[in-house]
């Protein structure tokens, strides 16, 4: 099986290149469902590369992996450090998309794929042919804020609540001075520009996430279940969220959304989020993390599948509502004896304090302690 991947991404850092083996940078943007070269740029604000050695019990092999970049920054700082601290082991992750990184793993591809969704039944039934024995399970390891990017010259901390988002995303609001928004802001000077959404043309966990909060917290003004395609009417479809992002920040009138490091990257301001909290919440790492300490396990056995919905109408003080946690796909039995030492050794890593303290200085949101100890076990216990 040949390691080469396709790039098209300039380094995210110089330490970023320098990874021992093969990972290799494509196009960032949380889930890109195209797996063909790419020339978008990526955040410039990768996790913090310094780790404990001595935590890191080490493999050697090589394994493949793929799926959704909202987690491309962690991952790349996690495989780097992990193959300083381990010679002879080879990760290659291979940003894509959640649906791709899906796909390769039920076709016996990747030894574990990244999702910003759990598995769906029909992904887990599929998942059967290759996990001999046993099943595909959800195991979550990376949080964080989905941003919602805007670009208005001469506004600052825009607020906007769940129905307004939902009823601009739907195109039932088109102009900046909108009563609905102005109501919002009423100390700001809102131009009559004509707004400009964009949206994420290829299948995204990004997408999927989003408009779980929309349906969640503005029922009314979305009628669309969630999904990883975008269901709503007008706007922009552009390529993964780089894409998303790099339009916001060239268009005026522009808003879209994306994970938090690319508006970081990019200098694009944010919306603040009106819950019902006594303040506005902005869209930051700490905040998220206090939507996300709100989940639920839902999945059973050693499946750890999260409902995020009690985030999506929290009233907490700095709590973000819109959130996504990636998740790590693995089989629970049945793992190919040739990937199962690596792959257990680096998700064990990832998953630990080491590991999650590598998070936050990128923007995302390390797991809360009560699920963090749920996904230590459950990564010990592949077989």
């Amino acid at each position: 099986m040949k390691l080469q991947r396709k790039s098209g991404l300039r380094a995210l850092t110089v330490g970023a290149v320098a990874i021992t083996g093969a990972l290799v940078l494509t196009a960032c943007g949380s889930d890109n469902n195209d797996s063909s070269d790419n020339s978008s740029s990526a955040p410039s604000g990768s996790a913090s590369s310094s780790t404990n050695a001595s935590s890191i019990s080490c493999a050697k092999g090589q394994i493949l992996s793929s799926g959704s970049t909202a987690q491309q920054n962690a991952m790349e700082a996690w495989v780097k450090n992990y193959q300083q601290a381990c010679s002879g082991a080879t990760i290659n992750y291979k940003p894509s998309s959640s649906g791709q990184g899906i796909i390769d793993f039920n076709q016996g591809t990747d030894a574990f794929a990244g999702s910003d969704s759990p598995l769906a039944p029909d992904e887990i039934t599929s998942s059967k042919k290759v996990c001999t024995g046993g099943e595909g399970i959800s195991i979550p390891m990376v949080g964080g804020p989905i941003a919602i990017g805007y670009n208005l010259p001469g506004v600052n901390d825009l607020v906007l609540d769940a129905p307004t988002l939902a009823k601009i995303f739907n195109s039932k609001i088109t102009k900046w001075n909108d009563p609905a928004i102005k109501k919002l802001n009423p100390s700001a000077s809102l131009p009559s520009t004509k707004i400009q959404s964009f949206h994420r043309q290829d299948d995204s966990g990004t997408t999927d996430n989003l408009t779980k909060y929309l349906g969640g917290a503005a029922k009314a003004d979305w009628p669309y279940p969630h999904a990883k395609a975008w269901a709503g009417h007008g706007g922009q479809a552009v390529a993964q969220s780089s894409g998303v992002a790099s339009q916001v920040k060239q268009t005026e009138g522009a808003i879209g959304y994306f994970e938090l490091s690319y508006a970081t990257a990019d200098q694009i301001p944010t919306v603040k989020i009106a819950t019902g909290a006594s303040q506005p919440v902005e869209a930051s790492s700490a905040n998220a993390s206090a939507g996300i300490a709100q989940a639920k396990v839902v999945g059973t056995g050693s499946d750890l599948a999260l409902d995020l919905s009690a985030a999506y109408t929290t009233k907490a003080d700095n709590a973000y509502p819109i959130v996504l946690v990636t998740y790590e796909i693995a089989c629970d039995k049945g793992n190919k004896s040739d990937t199962l030492p690596l792959t257990k050794s680096f998700l064990n890593y990832i998953a630990s304090a080491d590991g999650q303290g590598q998070l936050s200085s990128a923007g995302y949101a390390p797991l809360p302690d009560a699920i963090a100890t749920k996904v230590r076990s459950a990564v010990t216990a592949l077989s």
